[in-house]
């Protein structure tokens, strides 16, 4: 695999890393955010974001086979893509982890969820301090999906350092 914004993310998401990623392992992100945010799986905001992401992993899936492999994937992904799916499914996430409602998130819950996310926690400092333009110590839910958006599209973004590439994009090697 290369090293483009489309692989990096795939291979996130492909938890165990046989070349497809299974409903189970999509569906998983959303568990994991909900446990690292310690909020109930019969949480509104947990259900809300499973049903957003069940709509993304059918969209993905169009051979309809339970598995999504890369090339489905990256025939999928894009700004469509993002804005009729994806916008949804990665704000609910950020919702989870949004303990006090406020659409904002602290240093401590952008940690959590990243890396609950599937991310690690390389380059999450980065990215947290690129998205909190005002410096007021917050990302705003906006902020968050622009800039996951930004990766997913163009490979630039401050988004990138949570995905292990530079602050505005990958590496020259790319």
């Amino acid at each position: 695999m290369t090293d483009s914004p489309q692989h990096r993310i795939f291979a996130m998401l492909d938890v165990d890393g046989d070349g497809a990623i299974t409903h189970a392992e999509y569906l998983a992100r959303v568990e994991r955010v909900a446990a690292a945010a310690g909020r109930d799986a019969d949480d509104p905001v947990v259900a809300a974001s499973r049903v957003a992401h069940d709509a993304v992993f059918q969209d993905m899936d169009a051979d309809h086979d339970g598995r999504v492999t890369f090339e489905e994937y990256r025939t999928w992904v894009g700004h469509d893509a993002f804005e009729r799916f994806c916008r949804r499914a990665l704000g609910s996430l950020f919702d989870i982890a949004d303990l006090d409602a406020d659409g904002r998130l602290d240093r401590a819950e952008f940690t959590r969820l990243r890396t609950a996310a599937g991310n690690g926690e390389s380059g999450v400092e980065e990215a947290f301090d690129a998205l909190d333009a005002d410096r007021d110590g917050l990302v705003d839910r906006d902020s968050y999906l622009s800039g996951i958006r930004d990766f997913v599209t163009t490979g630039t973004s401050p988004m990138a350092a949570a995905y292990g590439a530079g602050r505005t994009g990958l590496p020259a090697a790319t």
